[in-house]
């Protein structure tokens, strides 16, 4: 099967993890406020005109403050204009921590909330650090395991299971985020998926995914990218305000912990490894940032690469103000 080309109007979405940030020369990130941020951000993507707002899942992890998805997606539901066309949902809820069925009725009350409007985005990442697995009683990252924890979950939300969820509702779509073994378990299931990492240096992964994609009554094989872009003055400018991100994804892979996120100023590489610099350079070297007309192409350059016809964005900025305009500058740049 042919890999589809990307409109020439993407769909553009916003991946938001609810980071702490670090205030200015350092110390310890406000969680609440971080919670709080996250839901005035789902605003600001309504008035955007944005397709989705979806949250992360990070369990016990110093920096990141999305434990329970669903009840942030409740709180940001609560804030929106109720015939706001703009989706929320979760990306994603990772099923190795989960009861599929709490997961389907869960996801049912907040369709119920916002009728049409909820997506569930699953993964198969079990907890960060060995002893939040344990307190998780997760049992891992199996394929297998995965691949029987989503059938399940399928069979819940459309009324196959033994039992019957309640609320009952029209079942959420399902989309399985993943950076490259999720892809055959996606499209053995006939389901959409959320890439990143790797796989967007691999376009032979996606055409393996169409190829073998089965349909189930989900709509055919769709591709959604999940990347790290950022619109300023200069791409010099954009790669300043992402060295934080950067910093603190490089430290997480070694240390089992988000710092919060420093101001740009306040980023000490010195301090790094040769490992964890090498993760800031290609952190960098991967994103997508410049001006409003470069991030234009270069994103029109990505989606069509990957037959892909979304971009979710991921990114995160120190200042709350810069990151509102920095999301109102990428609406500009992809859908004015």
């Amino acid at each position: 099967m042919p890999a589809p080309t990307s409109p020439a109007r993407p769909a553009l979405s916003l991946l938001d993890r609810t980071r702490t940030t670090a205030p200015p020369g350092g110390g310890a990130g406000d969680d609440a406020a971080a919670i709080r941020a996250t839901v005035d951000r789902a605003v600001r993507a309504q008035a955007l005109g944005l397709h989705r707002f979806w949250v992360a899942e990070h369990h016990a992890v110093p920096g990141v403050v999305g434990p329970a998805p669903a009840v942030l997606l409740a709180a940001v539901a609560a804030s929106l204009d109720p015939s706001s066309p703009l989706r929320i949902g979760s990306g994603g809820v990772m099923l190795p921590n989960h009861v599929p069925l709490v997961v389907a009725e869960q996801f049912a009350v907040l369709q119920a909330l916002r009728p049409g409007r909820v997506d569930l985005g699953v993964g198969r990442s079990a907890g960060f650090t060995a002893p939040v697995r344990e307190a998780l009683r997760a049992p891992g990252a199996d394929a297998e395991e995965f691949t029987a924890r989503l059938s399940d979950l399928l069979d819940l939300l459309h009324g196959r299971a033994p039992v019957t969820v309640r609320p009952r509702v029209p079942a959420p779509p399902v989309t399985v985020l993943t950076t490259g073994a999720g892809l055959l378990t996606a499209a053995h299931l006939g389901l959409p998926v959320v890439v990143g990492g790797p796989v967007l240096e691999d376009p032979a992964r996606l055409e393996q995914y169409r190829e073998r994609f089965v349909e189930r009554g989900h709509g055919g094989p769709r591709v959604t990218v999940l990347a790290d872009v950022l619109v300023a003055d200069d791409e010099a400018a954009a790669r300043r305000e992402l060295l934080p991100q950067a910093w603190s994804l490089a430290v997480s892979r070694t240390r089992g912990k988000f710092p919060p996120l420093p101001a740009p100023g306040d980023v000490d590489l010195t301090g790094l490894t040769a490992r964890e610099r090498r993760t800031v350079d290609a952190v960098l070297a991967q994103s997508v940032v410049g001006t409003e007309a470069e991030v234009r192409r270069r994103v029109g350059d990505l989606l069509g690469r990957l037959g892909a016809g979304e971009l979710l964005v991921a990114t995160t900025v120190h200042e709350p103000d810069l990151q509102a305009e920095s999301d109102a500058r990428l609406a500009d740049a992809l859908l004015g």
